[in-house]
């Protein structure tokens, strides 16, 4: 069976990487689509033994009524009818937030301590896993916990029929599914080290404003240390969800 993996990305420097070799590894087409751009999305239901991977940006769901982010909403519609239909999703960050809009969930702003206070959860930080591997294959080979790169200042209420599966410190709604076709990343283990730099000069400010004068250098040295278990990390659970995903393909 051949299978596509259908990207949709919003913006030039947040792209599939690690993700895409995965992908190429299980035999996949792969396929990007720019709704951004003006590029139109398929009709889903002319979309057999089709992955769709939905991928992050620095818009917000909360921002789709806008004029200029009307493709945005129009995306959401689409989410939802592709959810709707159970076709194989994986959702990362803003994807992530999209997918659980169209579930019946909703966005809201991370807010932390008492009274609350705006956070931006930006670099690379834990997150634990609330399920063992035994009851979730997903988890398969991952441990307890594991490290993952943060870059975001929402956090996602999730729909009533999610299944948490990972939370960090600050944010619990980090890695979920529903049912077992549509999975959702708060969190990045898609960077790779070549386009790390490219994140970091797109989002320079907002780096600053999350981690202060020195967050630039403290990500960079972070990554240093940590970038490779990351991507090792990373590989393994995605093949964990293409695993998962490409049997959706063939139910």
């Amino acid at each position: 069976m051949n299978i596509t993996l259908l990207v949709i990305q919003h913006i030039d420097h947040e792209e599939p990487d690690l993700i895409c070799k995965v992908a190429a590894e299980h035999g996949m087409q792969i396929r990007t689509i720019r709704p951004d751009q003006g590029e139109e999305l398929p009709d889903p239901h002319k979309c057999p033994d089709t992955i769709a991977l939905v991928l992050g940006g620095p818009m917000g769901v909360n921002e789709r009524f806008s004029e200029e982010l009307s493709w945005l909403n129009q995306e959401l519609k689409w989410l939802s009818t592709w959810h709707r239909l159970e076709k194989p999703v994986l959702g990362i960050c803003l994807g992530a937030q999209l997918l659980a809009q169209a579930a019946g969930g909703s966005v809201e702003t991370l807010r932390v301590g008492e009274p609350p206070q705006r956070l931006k959860e930006v670099g690379i930080g834990a997150i634990h896993w609330l399920k063992k591997s035994s009851e979730e294959t997903l988890l398969l080979g991952l441990g307890t916990s594991m490290l993952v790169l943060h870059w975001h200042g929402d956090r996602i209420q999730l729909p009533e029929d999610a299944t948490l599966l990972g939370s960090s410190l600050h944010c619990a709604e980090q890695i979920f599914r529903i049912g077992r076709h549509a999975i959702g990343m708060q969190c990045h283990l898609e960077v790779t080290e070549s386009n790390l730099e490219r994140w970091i000069e797109a989002d320079h400010a907002y780096i600053l404003s999350a981690l202060g004068p020195g967050g630039v250098n403290r990500l960079r040295n972070d990554w240093d240390r940590l970038g490779m278990h990351l991507q090792e990390r990373g590989e393994r659970l995605f093949n964990n969800v293409f695993r998962q995903l490409k049997d959706m393909c063939s139910s």
